[in-house]
């Protein structure tokens, strides 16, 4: 990876005290320098009751909605990002950019007087500039740079769009000018910028961290521009933040932030209405809350797909099959009706793509429900006297699977019918998602939430080659014919071609069948009616940023 930087840049290092930054790691394992400071409900405060726990502070590391919602809107920014309104690419830390004809050159021009956050473990001595922007991408696309293996060198989302092999350079044209050299075209380019992923990280903090020997923390103890900052987290209990009053796009007007870390969707649910949390994650009782006057219920039409996956590389599904059989067996409409509350929460699924997508392809067929012709596939296949398997099912809710244990025992009693006893197996969360990067499942019941509106983010993350290197396709499914229409659809700009592309790469997936469509699913929020501003968008994470009380 080249990285050129066209003018001398001189850091000054501002000492300051590492027992804050010891101190506050104790945070990250259960404890904290103020153990006396309670949760509270002030007046000005948030409270938002959450699922479940970050895996860590920085989501270039991760593609889990818990982190995502957790960090990148509240902590971070990227250099553009999507328009509440209509989705388009909108400006964020790059005022404005300009791109070249051929697509191939991207200059983005930075806004000056945007602050990194103040705390009690880092102090900034200068603004954002273009040194923090090649930072953060370096830290991604080098193998050779110090931060790069820090916290494992996993970038999954960047590795699943092959994001290294696109970049030819990245260019310091000075402080507030930064351009992006791409090897060949991608349509897909401007939106993967623009995803919760692509924060920007002070490369101040970094080398103060590494001046005192404590890299690690750069994950754990987040510094951003965001309209928050981390101020104490107790793990499995709660995540407090302090609004950034040097915020570039206006400070929050909230006095605090408070994540209450409740896994139970009924004990959200209880707290909402005991008013001891003012927003909840994945409401359950919708029409109870509807019915409450002093409670509102979010929903929007949400970029995303449900499904089971199967592990490829392991019997019995490394044999389409058995997938196929499996995928026969299922009664979609009852999980539907059991899971989704009907059309209530959710609409079957065909395909991956969801059918507000441009790339939606109404042609494909639907998997018919039928025991006898998955027991003719079993058959076929020399299973026909039947096995066990085990189904991985997650731990938490999420707009795409609000139950997946109560799914994981429908799917359980109909595979029963054609001979095949299933173990439903889980883990907490962190420890479900590393166990599925290393492969260690055989099927399990997981989703997707598209991170931009651009289809590519349904197939590439989901179903590429390279992302099956990455752990990130759980189902480590690899097909080259498939990825070669992946590449040729990101090379034109041309919609018309670009679905016509998509539309061939979703006939290999339903005849393959790596993974078995469930639901597209509407993603729901609860609040009580003093909370006020725009909290969920059709893809992406949770954002505070604009949200007031009274």
């Amino acid at each position: 990876m080249l990285v050129k930087n066209k003018e001398a840049n001189v850091t000054k290092f501002t000492p300051y005290q590492p027992l804050y930054l010891l101190c506050t790691l104790l945070l990250f394992t259960l404890f904290g320098c103020d153990l006396s400071n309670e949760v509270s409900l002030s007046e000005n405060s948030v409270i938002y009751c959450s699922e479940g726990s970050p895996e860590v502070f920085n989501p270039q590391l991760v593609t889990s909605g818990v982190t995502i919602d957790a960090t990148s809107k509240q902590l971070y920014n990227q250099l553009i990002t999507f328009s509440a309104s209509d989705n388009t690419i909108a400006p964020s830390l790059a005022k404005s950019w300009h791109v070249t004809r051929d697509n191939k050159r991207i200059t983005f021009y930075l806004r000056k007087d945007v602050h990194f956050h103040q705390t009690n473990y880092f102090t900034p001595t200068r603004p954002l500039n273009a040194d923090d922007v090649l930072f953060s991408f370096n830290r991604i696309l080098d193998s050779n740079n110090p931060f790069h293996q820090i916290s494992g060198g996993k970038y999954p989302f960047f590795q699943s769009v092959d994001f290294s092999e696109l970049i030819d350079s990245i260019e310091k044209i000075n402080d507030y000018t930064v351009r992006f050299n791409l090897k060949r075209a991608d349509s897909s380019f401007l939106a993967n910028l623009a995803t919760d992923f692509a924060i920007i990280l002070s490369k101040e903090y970094a080398e103060q961290l590494m001046k005192l020997n404590l890299p690690d923390l750069i994950d754990n103890l987040p510094i951003g521009t965001g309209p928050f900052k981390l101020k104490e987290y107790r793990t499995g209990s709660f995540i407090r933040f302090s609004p950034h009053s040097q915020y570039w796009n206006g400070a929050p007007q909230i006095n605090q932030l408070l994540f209450d870390i409740t896994p139970s969707n009924t004990g959200r649910l209880t707290k909402l209405l005991a008013g001891e949390c003012d927003v909840i994650a994945y409401p359950i009782a919708q029409e109870k809350i509807r019915n409450n006057p002093q409670l509102s219920l979010d929903q929007v039409t949400a970029f995303n797909i449900g499904y089971l996956g199967f592990n490829t590389t392991k019997f019995p599904f490394d044999n389409k099959l058995v997938r196929k059989a499996v995928a026969h067996a299922i009664n979609k409409q009852a999980i539907l009706d059991t899971v989704y509350f009907g059309d209530a929460e959710g609409v079957a699924a065909s395909t991956i793509i969801p059918p507000s997508s441009w790339a939606y392809d109404d042609k494909i067929p639907v998997i018919e429900y039928s025991v006898s012709k998955a027991k003719i596939l079993l058959e076929q296949a020399g299973l026909s006297d039947g096995f066990t398997i085990d189904l991985w099912a997650m731990p938490v809710q999420r707009a795409y699977n609000p139950d997946a244990v109560t799914m994981a025992k429908l799917i359980q009693a109909d595979l029963k019918k054609i001979g095949i006893t299933v173990n439903i197996i889980s883990f907490n969360w962190q420890e479900f998602l590393r166990r599925l990067a290393l492969g260690q499942h055989q099927s399990v019941l997981l989703g997707w939430s598209a991170d931009h509106p651009d289809p590519d983010n349904f197939f590439t993350p989901l179903l590429s080659c390279r992302s099956a290197e990455t752990g990130n396709n759980r189902t480590f499914w690899c097909n080259q014919a498939f990825d070669h229409l992946l590449q040729q659809a990101l090379a034109t700009t041309d919609v018309t071609e670009r679905k016509a592309f998509y539309h061939q790469a979703l006939q290999i997936i339903h005849k393959e069948l790596p993974l078995f469509p469930i639901a597209h699913s509407k993603r729901f929020q609860a609040r009580s009616n003093n909370i006020h501003g725009k909290l969920l968008n059709s893809f992406g994470g949770i954002d505070f940023s604009g949200v007031s009380k009274n």
